[in-house]
């Protein structure tokens, strides 16, 4: 396939145009929130019918590439980060594997009086010291994500001499203490921006925000880990696969 002709081979033309169009996505040659070329434009261009335009648009729609606005047209959307949750890992070690660069701005690393909903998570008395870790994730320069993270004062003053700069929490524990990490407790919900968020993910005030809890034991179940972490609506997905279990039907 070359230039703007689409080849006649068994791949159907909507699929070929939408994987054209992709890459010009992707590639930039249609930049973020700019405007695409109408159906009609677009069909003339590469000589094919609006049905198939239609169909070619409607797939990157789905794909969270584009968004349209009744009236005014077809725009390019801010591409979103995403995090394959079927496995335990860190930010860091899942997106820097697909090339994304990961940094933190650490805000604080303090210790303090745990909470009611902490000491159940950790499995302490309310009142016992906890560490609390606070950390902006930014994705390619970009922050994406407000992370706050308890953890028992033992380990936590670990985490004092280790770089939290570049560094996920969770290779910390696995490669500096010696833990083996086993499971994690994930809880989604959503809030709005308050004050902390809006000027640590640079959001309005008010904007959607994921909130995931997420408690992570060692291997022999021991609560090692727990955390708050806030993601920027527009920017980031959890993403996860979820098989039928087999078993007896009614």
């Amino acid at each position: 396939m070359s230039n703007n002709v689409l080849s006649l081979d068994s791949v159907p033309l909507h699929t070929q145009l939408r994987d054209v169009l992709r890459a010009r996505i992707l590639d930039g040659e249609y930049p973020q929130g700019s405007q695409m070329p109408s159906e009609s434009e677009l069909g003339a261009l590469f000589r094919v019918s609006r049905i198939t335009v239609r169909q070619a648009l409607g797939d990157l729609q789905k794909e969270g590439l584009i968004f349209k606005i009744h009236g005014k047209g077809t725009f390019v959307a801010k591409p979103k980060t995403f995090q394959n949750v079927s496995t335990l890992q860190g930010l860091a070690e899942s997106m820097t594997g697909r090339g994304f660069e990961v940094i933190n701005r650490l805000h604080s690393l303090r210790f303090v009086a745990a909470d009611k909903r902490v000491a159940e998570r950790l499995g302490l008395a309310e009142g016992d010291t906890v560490a609390q870790v606070k950390r902006v994730r930014l994705i390619n320069r970009e922050p994406v994500s407000l992370e706050i993270t308890y953890l028992p004062k033992a380990l936590g003053e670990r985490l004092e001499k280790a770089d939290l700069v570049t560094r996920d929490i969770f290779l910390i524990l696995e490669n500096d203490c010696g833990l083996t990490l086993g499971h994690a407790d994930l809880a989604i919900d959503a809030v709005l921006a308050d004050t902390e968020l809006t000027q640590a993910l640079e959001v309005e005030p008010g904007s959607p925000i994921m909130r995931i809890e997420r408690l992570t034991h060692d291997a022999s179940g021991q609560p090692l880990d727990f955390e708050y972490l806030y993601y920027r609506g527009d920017a980031f997905q959890y993403r996860l696969r979820i098989d039928r279990q087999k078993g007896t039907q009614a």
